[in-house]
């Protein structure tokens, strides 16, 4: 299904390029962007990410579990109201949709996590030497 060239030239414009890139199972700190009548400030959501959708109006899926229940919050990948967003730990994973994690309670939930300054530091001394 092809768009108009009208509506192309508008989502590429708000498209964002400052926001690193992440995928499901990664755990990001979300800084949201709060307006309280005059003034503004940001609040952070840390959780994991459990869902994504792709395409020019994309939006991910981050849940954090908040005095024993379980919270989760969809954001617009080009929304506005994001500030900024920090990749905490990537984890291993298999599956596109984390689905599975909702039953999940404690050590059960834990994901294998992958260290990703590894290949960063094997990539900056191969680029030394």
């Amino acid at each position: 299904m092809s768009t108009s060239p009208i509506i192309t030239k508008l989502l590429a414009k708000a498209q964002r390029t400052d926001l690193p890139s992440f995928r499901p199972g990664d755990t990001v700190r979300v800084q949201v962007r709060i307006k309280e009548g005059e003034k503004e400030r940001l609040q952070a959501f840390e959780g994991i990410v459990i869902k994504m959708r792709g395409g020019p109006q994309g939006s991910f899926t981050v849940r954090k579990m908040s005095f024993g229940q379980g919270v989760e919050r969809i954001f617009p990948i080009n929304a506005k109201v994001l500030d900024k967003i920090d990749v905490l730990r990537s984890a291993k994973v298999r599956r596109a949709k984390r689905y599975y994690l909702r039953a999940l309670r404690g050590k059960a939930a834990r994901l294998k996590e992958v260290d990703t300054r590894v290949g960063r530091a094997k990539l900056a001394a191969s680029l030394k030497s």
